[in-house]
């Protein structure tokens, strides 16, 4: 999440990103479905999105060729420019701070981790008998198999973008519209979570209904 010190941010971190953790997890790969987190904090507006490939561009593997590469920078490009994406009453007087876009692989982490340890695995029993050299060689060619059809299998990718958003009046922010349904006609549905002063409240936007209305929340 974007860095702030003040109190709603924090909070915000707390409550709302082990909530929307929980949603993910609950639709895992669901195609058409994002997730939206919005904080409001005195002049300041801080978002955070998370967006499956599929919605995005279309696919959810590693970009190969450079039709896919081309594609994903288009992407990041289109994400890190939010009051495209999330247009703010002009009476809000919202200017972008802050926005940062890239595209992350859910088995980057998991995929490494495992290729460590079979061959630290490997290195080990290569130590306990010579003998067993040609063994350990075989059963370390398997798993390198097995590891390469598991991350070709499984390879989930995540659009993830932040942004903080300074306003001169964020309280005339009521009616948000998402042009983000129009930029990635994959993207169906946001399910947003937003927190004020008066609470945390969650939305769910959809593309034929593109409209955020906060006007219950200041």
């Amino acid at each position: 999440m974007i860095k702030s010190s003040s109190a709603t941010l924090i909070l915000f971190v707390v409550a709302s990103a082990a909530a929307a953790e929980d949603a993910r997890q609950l639709d895992a790969h669901e195609h058409g479905v994002g997730q939206l987190d919005m904080a409001f904090d005195g002049n300041q507006i801080a978002l955070e999105l998370h967006a499956p490939g599929a919605d995005i561009v279309g696919f959810e593997y590693a970009a190969q060729s450079a039709e896919d590469r081309a594609k994903v920078d288009a992407a990041v490009a289109s994400l890190a420019r939010p009051l495209d994406l999330f247009a703010m009453p002009a009476a809000a007087g919202c200017s972008v701070v802050q926005a940062s876009a890239s595209l992350e692989s859910e088995e980057d982490h998991d995929d490494h981790a495992e290729h460590d340890d079979h061959e630290e695995h490997a290195h080990d029993e290569g130590h306990d008998h010579e003998g067993h050299d040609d063994h350990a060689d075989s059963e370390k060619h398997e798993g390198h198999d097995d590891h390469e059809e598991h991350a070709e299998d499984a390879g989930h990718t995540e659009f993830h973008a932040e942004y903080m958003l300074e306003c001169a009046a964020p309280d005339q922010a009521t009616l948000i519209q998402f042009a983000y349904f129009d930029t990635f006609p994959n993207a169906l549905e946001l399910e947003v979570q937003v927190i004020t002063d008066k609470g945390a409240t969650a939305f769910e936007v959809l593309r034929d209904a593109p409209t955020l209305d906060l006007r219950d929340m200041f």
